[in-house]
């Protein structure tokens, strides 16, 4: 007797593989129309409660406990300044105009080289190996520089210049004073060992032993300044071809020009 045919429940439909595809459950229409219903209930809550908080007037926060942050005011070196209450501001103004941080020349002095800036290859040309003083300078991140000059009578020259590098760290400033510094006490240069500048423990004067004689020009009589101050360098060079430096006079000069540091 053969057996009757299989038929296939109604509810099922075979897949490839031969295992029956589950029914849909009774009821999971109804569930779906009643979880979005619940949905649309959230969303008009919500809408609602936004258009009532807008209808209402804001409500003003608390005043703050400090109104304002008041900036202490610059106030010029004397016999109470440290190195701390000097490097409290150091950053602000030296990240302004360079140029603002040149000492003034004296009262009747005449101006050879008005506050300016200096690109580095313009500085290296003031040293007597400027390629090399130019690659230093490109090596330590030379950031940027200023000059200012002054003539007195016609006897006294003076050039002021100051040079910024990018490390905030005074390394490559340190460095560049210490450099200029170290050769300075040779009998070929000022041919003694300085003087420290009032209010510094790296800053130091020079007034040359001997004037520098050559032929066919007068003597001259020179001094140099090297000190730094934070990322900042100074050098300041004096000579005078009517007679000796006056010391003092060059270290008030050399004492001036770091203080605006």
């Amino acid at each position: 007797m053969e057996s009757p045919e299989t038929v296939p429940d109604q509810g099922t439909s075979p897949d490839p593989y031969g295992t029956p595809r589950p029914r849909p459950r009774r009821g999971r229409r109804t569930t779906a129309l009643l979880a979005g219903a619940a949905v649309l209930g959230v969303l008009a809550g919500a809408v609602t409660g936004y258009a009532v908080q807008y209808q209402r007037p804001p409500t003003p926060l608390p005043p703050l406990a400090q109104a304002e942050l008041g900036t202490p005011e610059l106030v010029p070196a004397d016999g109470r300044t440290t190195a701390r209450s000097l490097s409290a501001n150091r950053w602000v103004r030296s990240d302004g105009d360079l140029r603002d941080l040149l000492v003034k020349k004296p009262k009747g002095a005449r101006t050879e080289t008005k506050a300016d800036w200096v690109g580095p290859a313009e500085f290296a040309g003031g040293f007597e190996r400027p390629d090399g003083m130019f690659e230093d300078m490109v090596r330590a991140d030379f950031r940027r520089a200023a000059t200012v000059g002054w003539s007195e009578r016609g006897q006294i020259h003076v050039t002021v210049t100051i040079v910024q590098f990018r490390d905030d760290q005074s390394l490559e400033a340190s460095a560049f004073a210490a450099g200029q510094q170290r050769y300075m006490g040779d009998d070929d240069w000022a041919g003694n060992n300085g003087s420290a500048i009032a209010g510094s423990t790296s800053g130091r004067t020079w007034v040359f032993d001997e004037p520098d004689r050559r032929p066919g020009y007068n003597p001259y009589y020179q001094a140099r300044a090297v000190a730094f101050r934070g990322d900042i360098a100074m050098d300041i060079r004096y000579d005078n071809n009517a007679g000796p430096v006056p010391k003092k006079a060059f270290e008030a000069l050399a004492k001036r020009q770091l203080e605006l540091l």
